[in-house]
């Protein structure tokens, strides 16, 4: 007869499960155990829970399987909570275990003791507790959940010392497979007929389309409708890569670096049609003009009352709703597509560094030079990601990881693992500031440990530079509380056993760049420079 904890690691690996991230607990041990004996999951250790849910997420992220973490009482779930909530708002699915008291304990005054289930309930889509008999069933239904409709995060409380306990029913009444496939559309149709004669009266639309779409993977049913139109599209952050940048109807994205210059297009629009458009990024109304909105997604379009003059949802599957209104009957638009391509220009003239310069601009422009294309970025929060979000060449979404609706620093190191454990094969590098360095950097440590061969490359300007730059918009002492002063005048040459470069110039960049690719392991890449850069290109006006 299996033990619950053999159940547990058999039913993650069956619905394809590769790791489980975590810092092993007391009755933890029984559940690592049992993931040692299974075969084709392996429990990777890691530095702190956050990086555990954060890792785990990203590989939901990149497989569409739900990732997978696991923390103890108290503070252990109270690390895990920012991971988890990254999953829930950058929409990755994920299964998120923690260790909970027995039923006898449960609600004493007990040492560690909390309630988890009030913990997670915000920042997940589901939080609920197994037992000896529902095991299976609990993770599958968990696991459809993570996936179904709107990907996101399930917590699942584990009763302490029932690892080894046997469990009476093995196999479960619950189909996983087929609630991850669950789909909306019988209406579709029907709702695009009533907004055809909008889209047929405007002379200027134009498509905003957001990481709803990333997980429909509409980007050849969005190309063809946006050249059946002849409509510019601009893209939220995180849907970066679902529009080829070198499109002639490419218009930008919205939010990050010189939004001011992609306002010059969707300024002009006089109906604006959301695809997958999801508001956790970038709320409609802080950046459309007064015109009306057509909301193409499952989830109804979240708007403050009486920001947009009239807002129709057509709510259904994507690649049904695209697939409909290539079929409609409407003439192009009369865009000027030279003013689309010379704005466009501009953007990327502005985000091209300057002969002989080294600062931001320049160690983002050298690094897309030399990361192939089928290469990953995770990119931390900072001022660079501004940058990164506009200037960055992204063949695909899934090629450059982000966080944007969490919005987490310290993200960047931890994506980056994952990344490389789910495409070994494929070259990763982690970019960040030295804040988000600071809060992850022994995280190097477990890519140390696992030998990946990841570049870090770190934005040294001695200052948290995105704050700086909104306390000098308020005239407000722009170092107070932001500056950092953490670099010292002898550079070292490792962190945990992590190999360093400091580099002050070009030449010194692109030399350690190859040196880094060329590793057999890890390399941390200290890139020294000014912050300048960032005040004339991040936090510009979106209207």
């Amino acid at each position: 007869m299996s033990t619950v904890a053999e159940v547990f690691a058999h039913t993650l690996k069956e619905i394809g499960v590769r790791y489980v991230f975590g810092v092993p607990s007391g009755n933890m041990i029984d559940y690592v155990e049992a993931l040692r004996k299974e075969d084709g999951i392996d429990f990777i250790l890691v530095g702190h829970e956050a990086t555990a849910a954060f890792m785990a997420g990203v590989c939901g992220r990149l497989t569409g399987v739900p990732g997978v973490c696991f923390a103890t009482f108290g503070p252990g779930a109270t690390n895990l909570s920012t991971g988890v909530g990254g999953a829930q708002l950058d929409r990755f699915p994920l299964l998120a275990f923690t260790d909970e008291m027995p039923d006898d304990l449960l609600k004493r005054t007990v040492q560690m003791n909390i309630n988890h289930q009030q913990l997670f309930f915000p920042i997940t889509k589901w939080t609920t507790r197994l037992n000896e008999n529902n095991v299976e069933e609990i993770i599958l239904k968990g696991a459809g959940i993570a996936t179904d409709d709107q990907p996101g995060a399930v917590h699942i409380g584990i009763p302490a010392g029932i690892g080894r306990n046997p469990v009476q029913k093995v196999k479960a009444d619950v189909d996983y497979l087929r609630l991850e496939k669950r789909r909306w559309s019988p209406l579709v149709a029907d709702q695009i007929a009533k907004v055809e004669k909008l889209i047929q009266k405007c002379k200027k639309p134009v498509f905003a389309v957001g990481l709803s779409a990333v997980h429909a993977q509409v980007s050849e049913q969005l190309i063809a409708l946006a050249e059946k139109f002849q409509v510019p599209v601009v893209l939220t952050p995180m849907a970066k890569g679902l529009f080829p940048e070198n499109h002639p109807l490419y218009a930008g994205v919205l939010f990050h670096a010189l939004s001011n210059q992609v306002a010059k297009v969707y300024s002009q629009a006089d109906l604006v049609i959301g695809i997958g458009y999801d508001p956790v990024e970038f709320n409609y109304e802080d950046w459309m003009p007064s015109v009306p909105l057509i909301h193409i997604d499952q989830q109804e379009a979240d708007v403050a009352a009486g920001q947009i003059p009239e807002v129709i949802n057509v709510l259904g599957a994507l690649e049904v709703a695209l697939n409909e209104m290539l079929k409609l009957d409407v003439k192009p638009k009369v865009w000027d597509l030279q003013f689309l391509q010379e704005n466009k220009q501009q953007i990327f003239k502005k985000l091209t560094p300057k002969s002989g310069s080294f600062g931001p601009l320049a160690v983002v422009d050298e690094l897309r030079k030399v990361l192939p294309d089928e290469g990953i970025l995770a990119v931390d929060v900072g001022a660079h990601l501004h940058l990164v979000g506009q200037q960055w060449r992204t063949p695909k979404p899934d090629k450059l990881l982000m966080t944007n609706g969490w919005s987490s620093m310290g993200f960047a190191i931890p994506a980056a693992l994952a990344a490389k454990l789910c495409n070994p094969d494929l070259p990763v590098v982690a970019l960040m500031g030295d804040g988000g360095f600071l809060m992850m950097v022994g995280e190097l440590a477990t890519a140390k440990r696992l030998n990946l061969n990841i570049v870090f490359v770190v934005i040294y300007d001695d200052s948290l530079s995105l704050i700086s730059i909104k306390q000098t918009k308020k005239t407000f002492d722009n170092g107070y509380g932001t500056d950092l002063k953490v670099l010292s005048d002898e550079p070292t040459n490792h962190y945990f056993g992590v190999p360093v470069v400091r580099v002050k110039n070009n030449v010194e960049y692109k030399n350690a760049l190859e040196k880094a690719f060329a590793a057999d392991g890890p390399l941390v890449i200290e890139a020294v420079v000014s912050s300048d850069e960032y005040d004339e290109l991040v936090l510009q006006p979106n209207k």
